[in-house]
């Protein structure tokens, strides 16, 4: 099994097609968009494919280490995630091809109108793990 990340973007991606802001949309199209997100990931918990996801606030900072003291800290004017993802997810699958299905599947979770948005997510593997030393042969 491999992990693979599934990012959901406010914009930064090619448009979908259906491509009407969510702030635009109707409490009851927000509702059917969020309740499809948690059908998708229960059916995956059932299969053991789902790990993690999240809806992410559109809140946030730039921190770093700065030496000693309080870590600087800003709020732009640099392309930050925030403007960028919308929230993950995190999939435990066999393949690949299995991550880009699901992915699809994902995309067609339904938006303004009731219609799915066929929006782009990224999908992105996970590092695997570097071999130890006990892992190889001697």
């Amino acid at each position: 099994m491999a992990k693979y990340l599934l990012l959901k973007h406010y914009r930064g991606a090619p448009a979908a097609v259906n491509d009407v802001p969510m702030d635009q949309w109707t409490q009851d199209e927000i509702t059917a968009h969020v309740q499809y997100m948690r059908d998708f990931a229960d059916r995956l918990e059932k299969t053991g494919e789902f790990v993690d996801g999240e809806a992410l606030a559109p809140e946030g900072a730039w921190v770093r280490y700065d030496g000693e003291g309080r870590p600087p800290v800003t709020d732009g004017p640099f392309a930050e995630t925030k403007d960028l993802i919308a929230g993950w997810m995190i999939i435990d699958v066999d393949t690949y091809d299995r991550a880009v299905e699901l992915a699809g599947e994902l995309s067609a979770a339904p938006g303004a109108g009731g219609k799915p948005i066929h929006e782009w997510l990224e999908v992105r593997p996970f590092l695997a793990a570097p071999p130890t030393i006990t892992d190889c042969p001697h």
